[in-house]
């Protein structure tokens, strides 16, 4: 395997000689060999860098009228504003220090190459070999625990920190303020305020101190040409496979969708196929239904003309019973008018009109029927009672006569007769 290496590298080599010797127009031989090796940065050491962030905010420019200075005009002179700490000394030189012991650990226990520099872009991260890394986290341990006793010192004493800030920017604002108006120059009347403000706003909360004074050292290591290609090239399998994973995943929720689509279009049709069926085996029962219920109504009707050419013959039977019961009453009553009383021959005929009405009533006509058996009473007595009861016998056969004589009269009309023929 170490041969196999030995070989690939020398390969290498020679491509990038023969590569220089082409574009330069030289001999192989004319070309150096320059020697450059990593490996011992790489294995007997490690990348550092000390970042320490929220101390800016301890330091903070002052206006030059906050001084009570005025800056002549239309000049070429650059005048750079001064800065001053936003904190007594007293507190914040011990805030500052241990930002700058641990950078002092980093420069002491680290070794500066231009050449990391120059690929890395940057002179912040230092080589630190493995043996000093215990010293140098050490000393950069200690500043740690520096800053976290000043900031306890701070935080305890804040509330008499403020107003000694405060104290101290107001006699401030009253001597610049003095200043200006010496020089002739018109002071706002909120000229004061406006310079307690801007420093009490320039002074870092409690929860600045706490969470933003903070200190940390990065690590680094060497990502060698081959070593990022291999990544890239992992980086891009990695990607592939997850393309591959996302578009299987997408094709598989697309045939998830179709399928469940297929279901509900299934499930749709059926529902309109059954909806479709029940309608239309509703509109045959409603079609069974009317047919049922014209053939009933044709049935009744057939029964009702059927009924009714059956008592048609009936009831005509009725009219012309009585029309002959009009006929030999009239007949009876002639007679009787006549001669004052009614003939044997006569009776005879009333009794025989009796009989035969009793046999031919079929219509159960009570009233006629009650009529002609007093003429027949009244024929069937003795000729002393028959006389006796002449006038009950005329009486009777006036009523006879008049229950008959309305059917009496309609069968002798002409259309009604010939209506009987046909």
């Amino acid at each position: 395997m170490a041969k196999r290496s030995h070989l690939t590298l020398a390969h290498t080599s020679n491509e990038r000689t023969t590569r220089a010797a082409e574009r330069t127009r030289r001999e192989d031989t004319e070309i150096e060999r320059l020697p450059f090796d990593l490996s011992a940065l790489d294995a007997d050491g490690i990348f550092v860098n000390v970042d320490a962030s929220g101390f800016g905010m301890l330091d903070r420019r002052i206006d030059w009228q906050q001084i009570g200075v005025t800056l002549p005009k239309d000049s070429d002179v650059a005048f750079r504003q001064p800065r001053c700490g936003v904190l007594p000394s007293r507190y914040r030189r011990p805030l500052m220090l241990p930002a700058a012991q641990a950078h002092q650990a980093l420069h002491k226990y680290s070794y500066r190459f231009r050449l990391t520099e120059t690929v890395f872009e940057t002179p912040s991260f230092r080589w630190i070999p493995w043996r000093a890394f215990a010293e140098f986290e050490a000393a950069f341990n200690s500043a740690v625990i520096n800053l976290e006793e000043a900031k306890d010192a701070v935080l305890a004493d804040y509330d008499r920190i403020r107003e000694e800030v405060l104290d101290t920017f107001t006699r401030l604002a009253v001597d610049s303020s003095n200043r200006l108006l010496a020089t002739g120059i018109v002071v706002a009347p909120d000229f004061r305020e406006r310079v307690t403000t801007s420093v009490l706003d320039a002074l870092p909360s409690e929860r600045d101190l706490r969470e933003r004074l903070t200190l940390r050292f990065q690590v680094g290591v060497i990502l060698l040409g081959s070593e990022m290609l291999r990544e890239q090239r992992i980086a891009l399998e990695e990607k592939q496979r997850l393309e591959r994973l996302e578009a299987a995943e997408n094709l598989a929720r697309r045939e998830e969708q179709t399928r469940v689509e297929l279901v509900q279009q299934e499930l749709w049709t059926a529902r309109e196929s059954a909806r479709q069926r029940l309608a239309f085996e509703r509109e045959e029962i409603e079609r069974e239904q009317a047919v049922k219920k014209q053939l009933r109504n044709l049935k009744l009707e057939a029964a009702r003309e059927k009924l009714q050419e059956t008592l048609s013959p009936l009831e005509e039977g009725a009219r012309q019973l009585r029309a002959q019961v009009f006929e030999s009453a009239r007949s009876c009553l002639a007679a009787w008018t006549k001669h004052g009383y009614l003939p044997g021959a006569t009776m005879k005929r009333a009794r025989n009109m009796a009989k035969w009405f009793r046999v031919m009533n079929f219509s159960s006509d009570e009233s006629l029927a009650e009529l002609i058996g007093e003429l027949e009473r009244l024929a069937s007595t003795g000729k002393k009672k028959r006389q006796a009861s002449d006038g009950n016998l005329g009486r009777v056969l006036d009523d006879i006569i008049e229950l008959t004589y309305a059917d009496a009269e309609a069968l002798a009309q002409p259309n009604r007769m010939s209506a009987l023929e046909l």
